[in-house]
């Protein structure tokens, strides 16, 4: 049997004004965010505080970071030997350079063949007054103010033992080699005090200085090869040998004294 049209109605009704259960509600809200987008106007603002870079870490200190070297300041009289020692060496290797270049053409005018050694010696003489004219430049020391009377003595001692002779112009270095060789064993000798000094006291030796002597060990070393060259071509046959090498080493003492004050 068919149902009856008032008993149909009012069901449509029930269905028709019955709310919408929460489920109901939820899922239509979500069908209508997934298919519509907000404009960029509607976006919100970013936040200020994302822009911001972090602040760095506190450092923490190393662990096996080393302390700063103790190191005892110069004295005055510490720098005032320092300043006279490159004062002096400088106008000792200028003296020098002038010399082989004032005994160059004499000699190799008689003897060619020693051209290569002539050559040698210059060359390392050169090499020490670049040496001591950096030293002097960085540490700002006054040169010797008799640097023009050296330079015609030096000139002139070279060219009139050249004359005299090979045997005479080796003679003159080996007085002046021996010479200046005592003169930087005696200035390498203080440093060595003061270094040990300085050790006994618990300073350390900073490196420059350690440098310096070194320096000063080389140098020294290539002047006495120039003194060994010298007697081996002769320059104790020179006449009369104990004379001429007793005047030039007479000569040198005197200049040194005066350099290491003017």
């Amino acid at each position: 049997m068919a149902p009856s049209r008032a008993l149909i109605r009012p069901t449509a009704n029930l269905i028709r004004h019955t709310k919408p259960s929460p489920t109901t509600l939820l899922l239509r809200h979500h069908r209508q965010a997934s298919t519509t987008f907000p404009s960029d106007s509607e976006l919100p603002p970013p936040s200020q505080s994302s822009s911001q870079p972090l602040p760095p870490p506190p450092q923490q200190p190393s662990v096996n970071a080393l302390p700063p070297p103790k190191l005892k300041p110069l004295t005055e009289a510490q720098r005032s030997f320092l300043s006279s020692c490159l004062r002096v060496n400088q106008a000792g290797e200028l003296a020098a350079t002038l010399i082989y270049t004032a005994q160059t053409p004499p000699v190799l005018a008689r003897e060619p063949h020693l051209a290569p050694l002539m050559r040698h010696m210059y060359d390392q003489e050169a090499a020490h007054l670049r040496t001591f004219n950096a030293l002097i430049a960085k540490h700002r020391v006054r040169p010797t103010a008799l640097y023009p009377l050296w330079s015609v003595l030096a000139t002139g001692l070279g060219w009139t033992t050249a004359v005299m002779g090979r045997e005479a112009a080796m003679a003159c270095t080996e007085a002046v080699e021996t010479e200046i060789g005592d003169h930087y064993n005696g200035q390498i000798r203080r440093l060595l005090e003061m270094v040990s000094q300085w050790e006994e006291e618990g300073y350390e030796v900073g490196e420059e200085f350690r440098e310096l002597i070194g320096t000063l060990r080389r140098i020294r070393d290539e002047e006495l090869e120039h003194l060994d060259h010298a007697v081996e071509h002769d320059a104790q046959k020179a006449e009369p040998h104990w004379l001429l090498t007793g005047v030039i080493r007479a000569g040198c003492r005197g200049a040194i004294w005066v350099s290491e004050r003017v």
